[in-house]
């Protein structure tokens, strides 16, 4: 077996979960990066306001997401991308919480995703002084990157599970509960109205 996975970034327009506007993706095959992939989300309809706040940290703004495919029309191509491998994001609540929010607001039924916390990770593997992305990514030996652009914040947030499992020994994602104590967790399916 091999460590694989996809890792998963979101940045939204505003508070509202289901505001994506933009994903980043990073596919990671035996424990090395062989592809990324990322986009603009036109958000869905009454989660489409822009903050101030929002765009202040990102840089995206209503105008630059006038053309972009909405959730529905490009929820298919981030699972194509994903398959059915175990998801990973820093803060993994946050980003699960987007992809369930935004499927149940475009009433789409996304798969139960397994998936795995690089937050919680780095609590188990590094000794810093801050686990946020940029700190954790670093002490992975992965430097320089945009953070906040969902593309290289999802190239970050794998380099920081390959360099824990290196560390720990984990060959395969289902041994990092026994090596790191990071949970695997599963995202419960999404809550459709009637």
């Amino acid at each position: 077996m091999a460590l694989d996975f996809t890792a998963i970034d979101f940045e939204t327009a505003n508070g509202s979960r289901a505001s994506a506007c933009q994903v980043g993706l990073t596919k990671v095959r035996g424990g090395e990066v062989v592809a990324t992939a990322g986009w603009l989300i036109r958000p869905p309809a009454g989660h489409d306001d822009f903050l101030e706040w929002n765009t202040r940290i990102h840089g995206i703004t209503a105008e630059d997401v006038v053309d972009a495919l909405t959730w529905d029309e490009q929820i298919e191509d981030l699972i194509g991308f994903a398959e059915d491998d175990v998801l990973v994001a820093h803060n993994a609540s946050f980003d699960m919480g987007v992809l369930k929010a935004a499927c149940e607001v475009t009433r789409f039924d996304l798969p139960a995703y397994r998936y795995a916390c690089t937050l919680q990770v780095a609590r188990k593997v590094y000794q810093l002084p801050s686990y946020r992305l940029p700190v954790a990514a670093e002490a992975a030996g992965f430097t320089g990157f945009s953070h906040h652009d969902a593309v290289a914040d999802a190239l970050a947030c794998a380099h920081i599970l390959i360099d824990a499992a290196r560390r720990s020994g984990a060959a395969h994602m289902d041994d990092l509960p026994g090596l790191i104590g990071a949970k695997l967790n599963r995202i419960q399916p999404a809550v459709l109205a009637a």
